[in-house]
């Protein structure tokens, strides 16, 4: 059963990431204006600034992206533009970086979120609740060099037109199949709930890989398997495509966006 891909995909989200990199040798920047000019760099280049803090050899910023922004590249295009627009050199910033999600909420409460969709949308009752669980025994190692990272999101996809294609089995294989995908394509499943109508996955990426690319690839890979080895749930379902053209993307971690924000703005810079 052919089964035409999604290219693009239209978005709710909220990303907030914590970053932090450092000058090469500990290299003074406490008199450059590179608060104001990091934001002009961000304002280009879509990105939203939502606070930062100069420190002596270091910088930190919290920032909001968009779901196709790659941290690394961000990284990159910080780092470029400021050395650039300061006159500071090529070698002015050490290579590596500090990279990590945080969010509305923490990540503990996503993940209880998660685990109780089947009590949530009343499936729990039944007697075969229609409702996959998945939740990985180990985390799965993701790296990048020259980077200490921890990028954990939330992703909610629904299926075409909202009508129930999944029953727990149907849910188990298409995790299981997901899980490989996963490990060719360099990200991390550490959870995922997947009702009737629509899946919720706890994914960890590394920098070089944007939350759409990611996505984009569990929709398509999704719903090649689904068509190839189960297309009668599509026909019993009335649905020409698997999913929905959109999603949701949530940021998580230990911290909340709140206490990060709140954390710049009182620091004390010597």
């Amino acid at each position: 059963m052919h089964l035409d891909p999604l290219t693009t995909l239209s978005w709710a989200y909220q990303l907030h990431y914590y970053l932090c990199f450092r000058t090469r040798s500990r290299h003074a920047i406490s008199n450059l204006q590179l608060s104001d000019v990091l934001e002009e760099v961000s304002n280009r280049h879509d990105y939203h600034l939502l606070k930062s803090q100069q420190y002596p050899d270091h910088v930190r910023l919290l920032m909001s992206l968009r779901p196709v922004h790659r941290i690394s590249d961000v990284i990159l295009k910080l780092k470029a533009n400021s050395s650039r627009e300061l006159n500071l050199g090529d070698g002015f910033w050490q290579r590596g970086y500090l990279a990590k999600s945080v969010g509305r909420v923490r990540i503990d409460n996503v993940k209880a979120y998660i685990a109780e969709q089947s009590e949530h949308h009343g499936y729990a009752n039944r007697l075969l609740p229609p409702v996959y669980r998945y939740r990985a025994e180990h985390q799965a190692k993701l790296r990048a060099s020259h980077a200490s990272f921890e990028l954990t999101h939330h992703l909610v996809f629904a299926t075409r037109n909202r009508v129930g294609v999944f029953d727990s089995t149907l849910g188990e294989k298409l995790t299981t199949y997901w899980l490989r995908v996963a490990t060719l394509r360099g990200f991390a499943i550490d959870r995922v709930t997947i009702v009737p109508d629509h899946s919720h996955l706890l994914v960890r990426t590394a920098p070089k890989l944007g939350i759409e690319a990611c996505a984009l690839s569990l929709l398509n890979n999704g719903q090649y398997f689904i068509g190839k080895n189960y297309p009668e749930a599509l026909v019993r379902a009335g649905i020409h495509s698997l999913w929905q053209p959109s999603a949701y993307a949530g940021t998580t971690g230990s911290y909340t966006t709140a206490l990060v924000k709140k954390f710049l703005s009182e620091q004390v810079v010597g």
